[in-house]
């Protein structure tokens, strides 16, 4: 798979180099940079394009849900990973809104943020179990109408199978092996879906879902 390269910004410095510490005893982990601010964490990003993007919301400059919502408009290819000791409302949201492909609080061990990194570079999706539990309460209304008729205009049978699947969380060879179908035809159904809705990760397929009522608190859980 190569190595993963990762921007960390966050705005106390011991922070970042104890996160640094942990990520490079990883093998297949290298930071490139480290920013201090949000403004200066856009402007590493298009100079050093990394694969991850590790991010803090409150910033100096700009916050985590402006840098994020630059990163992403002006290179979208960049992961953003939130690593947060807030997990208001207002901050989840935004960042989701924003396109961040995970949120993750800081409360979480080590481990926890290697595989994280790990996972939205793969494409997945991450949410810390709190952060999860906001995002279904938030649309927990709408989930129970399903809107069949506007699901189905868009999106294949099979494609909302993926999409429920999604939504529970399982990975794209999980998925597979659920459907009988191989990882790369898995893949096509994603970018097909992630096409259709407008998205670009995981994070925003399900937030889209549960917005638009066509997967239910019981399909998660």
């Amino acid at each position: 798979m190569g190595t993963i390269r990762i921007l960390i910004a966050d705005d106390h410095a011991f922070v970042r180099e104890g996160t640094r510490r942990i990520l490079e005893q990883e093998p297949d982990l290298e930071v490139v940079a480290e920013a201090g601010d949000g403004e200066e964490a856009v402007g590493l990003v298009l100079d050093l394009k990394p694969d991850v993007a590790l991010i803090d919301v409150a910033m100096p400059k700009l916050d985590g849900i402006e840098a994020t919502r630059r990163i992403k408009a002006l290179y979208p290819a960049v992961a953003v990973l939130v690593l947060s000791a807030y997990d208001d409302d207002q901050f989840v949201f935004g960042l989701l809104e924003a396109g961040a492909a995970g949120y993750m609080l800081k409360s979480v061990r080590g481990h926890e943020i290697v595989e994280a990194i790990r996972a939205v570079h793969a494409g997945e999706s991450v949410l810390h179990p709190l952060v999860a539990r906001k995002v279904l309460n938030r649309f927990a209304g709408v989930s129970g109408k399903l809107r069949e008729r506007k699901s189905l205009e868009l999106l294949t049978d099979r494609e909302m199978e993926v999409l429920k699947l999604v939504t529970k969380g399982l990975s794209n060879k999980d998925i597979a092996d659920e459907l009988c179908l191989s990882v790369r035809t898995v893949q096509g159904h994603l970018a097909n879906i992630f096409n259709k809705l407008r998205v670009g990760s995981r994070t925003e397929a399900v937030v889209h879902a549960l917005k638009e009522g066509w997967v239910t608190l019981d399909d998660v859980s």
